[in-house]
């Protein structure tokens, strides 16, 4: 593993930097960064296409890894690219830029770049990747490419690509290697634009509960990142303007004060997601109790960006509930309903997900009221990126949805609610 004096030397190495101004392709801190995330494109997940996977007709197919392994490999291919064809098109950015968003977050994984471990993934999506951007440039909109998943899994969830109880990312220097190799890939491709391409995820959702190495090599790899990301030019000395996204791996942001602050380090976002559904004392808080938690939320953000990093929320959503099929993975039910091992059962979970069609209108009024209670609270830190923008059937998750049913508003900062936070 990389030893600390490699974190000492780097940090040194950048203080001795004449740092020019940073002019990225977005004014993050002046304007408030307002998007959506594109899930479930050229990363799958059971929960957002649960089609994908039923239609596999193969309970063993559980994940991205498991699509490619247990089909044939064509096949898989040609599922695949259909998907890739339709999921997200030149549509979808055209309606993101009139709903007056500025941004998407863009998850792409490790395998899309690199299955030299002998991986079983399906490749294929990097033209798609070059289309976004083609087409983010179009409308407007300013990309955030998101490196979803590593190699050996970051977390064990299966929007790694990988849903495994041993994640092993931070135990092998080899997927540390290969990650930094990907990261550099990306920056080098994207360099000069960071007009469009404004920021660099360099790996979501990093499970830092895991412990003291695997937070010890996080940090190294955030300081390899930054190199990688804000020094790609073979004249060392020479900024890009592109920004590197570092996550609070689930540590939350008080672990982070202090960590690659300014002048020392320029363009640097801290990314915190927010969620309240993964703990059945989350799932049974009342509506109100869940707006008001969110709004509380405001505050850290308030009090940790001026002096530390921006922060963007860049994963949350309205949905108040884990009801959705498959969102905690295939074949595994929700806490809210007791259906998932070991929880207690709160209520029904029906009305509560699936086509907006089925939802009742005080429902709806409480989905409007948690998004705007959720966006006024981001926005107290330089914004936020909601997870998703579609979903095949759990509404309550998607942007698209909620704009065309009328708990999301045409114009992200209209508010129906405006003293909904005090």
């Amino acid at each position: 593993m990389s030893s600390l004096r490699g974190v000492l030397l780097l940090g040194l190495s950048v203080v001795s930097v004449s740092l020019a101004a940073v002019q990225p392709g977005f004014n993050y801190g002046s304007d408030k960064v307002r998007g959506v995330n594109l899930g479930g494109w050229l990363v799958i997940e059971p929960w957002i296409t649960p089609s994908l996977f039923d239609n596999t007709g193969d309970s063993r197919i559980i994940d991205e890894y498991t699509f490619g392994k247990y089909q044939d490999h064509a096949k898989a291919y040609r599922t695949l690219k259909t998907h890739w064809d339709s999921w997200i098109t030149e549509a979808d950015f055209r309606k993101i830029a009139a709903a007056g968003l500025n941004h998407v977050r863009l998850p792409i994984g490790y395998w899309a770049f690199d299955v030299s471990g002998g991986e079983p993934f399906v490749q294929g999506q990097l033209p798609y990747l070059d289309k976004a951007v083609s087409w983010a440039r179009k409308y407007g909109i300013k990309v955030i490419i998101d490196l979803h998943g590593a190699p050996g899994s970051q977390n064990g969830f299966d929007n790694s690509g990988q849903k495994t109880s041993n994640p092993s990312w931070y135990r092998s220097q080899s997927n540390v290697d290969r990650t930094n190799a990907i990261i550099k890939r990306i920056a080098n491709t994207y360099k000069d634009r960071s007009n469009v391409v404004t920021a660099i995820a360099a790996l979501n959702e990093p499970f830092g509960p895991l412990g003291d190495q695997m937070l010890s090599v996080l940090k190294q790899y955030w300081y390899d990142s930054y190199s990688n990301i804000r020094y790609p030019y073979s004249n060392s000395k020479k900024q890009s303007n592109t920004y590197l996204m570092i996550s609070d791996a689930f540590r939350g942001l008080d672990y982070w004060r202090g960590f690659m602050r300014p002048p020392n380090y320029e363009g640097v976002i801290m990314d915190i997601h927010k969620y309240q559904i993964f703990s059945t004392a989350e799932v049974q808080r009342s509506k109100s109790e869940h707006i008001a938690v969110a709004c509380a939320e405001g505050a850290s953000l308030a009090s940790f960006s001026p002096s530390n990093l921006f922060a963007v929320v860049g994963e949350w959503a309205p949905a108040a509930t884990d009801c959705a099929k498959y969102l905690n993975g295939r074949g595994v039910g929700s806490r809210y309903d007791g259906t998932f091992p070991g929880s207690t059962r709160v209520g029904s979970c029906t009305g509560l997900t699936g086509k907006a069609s089925t939802f009742s209108a005080e429902y709806k009024t409480f989905l409007r009221q948690y998004w705007e209670a959720q966006t006024r609270a981001y926005e107290r830190g330089i914004g936020w990126i909601q997870w998703t923008w579609k979903a095949e059937i759990a509404d309550e998750w998607s942007y698209q949805a909620g704009l065309a049913n009328g708990w999301i508003p045409q114009n992200p900062t209209s508010r129906a609610y405006p003293n909904i936070c005090g």
